[in-house]
């Protein structure tokens, strides 16, 4: 069997290996692939993997091998699952692979804002401890997570995960419903529901105006789902106190954008996923999905909605 990943260097840029994949068959492996050169890449190949790049019904034409797809991530709208079924192709995913990471990432950003660690340390490197007054100096008030309320937009799997580490710092937990306005009151809120076209934008200004004053957003689900002209504007006159985001609307962003650089929003650039011991994980049950194709099984299988 011949296998092609097309876009492998975000999964694993050189640090894993890639034994159980080529323990299945010929595998080869493009770091990145520009999306005109997706089909011809994976040409007479019968499994394909897929990161970002578009497995397309003219791509699946042109790749009449073609039995077997996967998307090495939980997303699989890069590929047309609907031409898929048509052409009596299999179509794969990974499910809830990063849980553990995503929800450690919303937290690492709320600790950075609650404890305001990366200016301490740029003052202590700064020199200016050297020449404090007292034992100890603030550049930035601190905050106590407990007692402090989160609200959580989103209650899956890593909904789920970062209710239980709020609760173990003390924090009342709030889950959102539209009927109910704790969640969009509380002192943090944390966003962990996909993208969908009901909910794209749907934290805009009108959103907005409805939290607490002075609160807290977190994203490390899809940055579609935020307005970001109006969360520049509701941090910048401080009806927002920060954000915290490991996603944005556009990946890599598009100049200008508006959150960047304000000095009460925290952004890291989609690496919430990425820790090696889940990038593994991705690469094994990457393996477990083709290996469960050959012997006819369906394994993470997805169908068309």
């Amino acid at each position: 069997m011949k296998i092609v990943f097309v876009d492998t260097y975000t999964t694993n840029p050189g640090d894993l290996s890639w034994d159980p994949l080529s323990a299945l068959g010929d595998l080869i492996l493009y770091d990145r692939t520009p999306e005109e050169e997706t089909a011809s890449r994976i040409g007479d190949a019968d499994a394909a993997y897929v990161n970002k790049n578009e497995i397309t019904a003219d791509v699946m034409k042109k790749c009449p091998n073609l039995k077997f797809v996967c998307a090495a991530a939980t997303g699989y709208d890069n590929i047309d699952v609907r031409a898929a079924a048509a052409k009596g192709i299999a179509v794969a995913n990974i499910p809830a692979y990063s849980t553990d990471a995503v929800a450690q990432h919303a937290f690492a950003l709320i600790l950075e804002i609650a404890n305001q660690v990366s200016v301490h340390k740029k003052a202590v490197d700064d020199g200016e401890w050297y020449t404090a007054d007292d034992f100890c100096f603030s550049k930035a008030p601190l905050t106590l997570l407990t007692g402090k309320s989160l609200g959580i937009i989103g209650y899956g799997n890593i909904g789920r995960r970062v209710a239980e580490v709020a609760l173990a710092f003390g924090m009342n937990v709030n889950i959102y419903s539209r009927d109910e306005e704790a969640a969009v009151k509380s002192d943090f809120l944390s966003l962990h529901c996909p993208l969908t076209p009901e909910n794209r934008g749907m934290i805009d200004a009108g959103f907005i105006s409805r939290m607490k004053d002075g609160a807290v957003l977190i994203n490390t689900a899809r940055g579609g789902l935020v307005n970001e002209r109006d969360l520049a504007d509701a941090l910048k006159s401080g009806k927002l106190s920060a954000a915290g985001l490991d996603v944005l609307s556009a990946e890599p962003p598009e100049k200008p954008n508006p959150l960047i650089g304000l000095a009460n929003c925290w952004i890291t650039p989609h690496i919430a996923w990425t820790p090696g011991d889940i990038r593994r994980r991705i690469i094994e049950i990457c393996a477990a999905n083709l290996k469960s194709f050959q012997e006819g099984g369906r394994l993470n299988r997805v169908d068309p909605l």
